[in-house]
Formats: structure tokens, C-alpha cells, sequence
């Protein structure tokens, strides 16, 4: 069973760095567009 858990824990962090990733380009077209500050900063990037 621990098996299991180690896999879905695996898809989880995959699922949250590829929408991170996708987080940080939407605030770059964002600032780049004008439409947020060029400083504005939502937090820690991850990468």
C-alpha cells in the first residue's frame, strides 16, 4: 500500500511544478502586457 501513496505523492508534485511553471508565465505575459506592475511579485518562483 505504501506503494500507492509514493506514486499519487509523485503525480502531485509533477501536477504542482507544471502549474507553477505556468503560473510564473502567465505573470511574466502579465507584466509584459502592462497589466500587472513590472515589481509586482505573487511570491517564491520556484524555478
Amino acid at each position: 500500500m505504501e506503494i500507492m501513496g509514493f506514486v499519487f505523492a509523485l503525480a502531485a508534485l509533477a501536477f504542482a511544478l507544471i502549474a507553477n511553471s505556468r503560473l510564473n508565465k502567465i505573470e511574466d505575459k502579465l507584466k509584459e502586457l502592462d497589466v500587472l506592475d513590472k515589481d509586482f511579485s505573487s511570491g517564491e518562483r520556484i524555478s
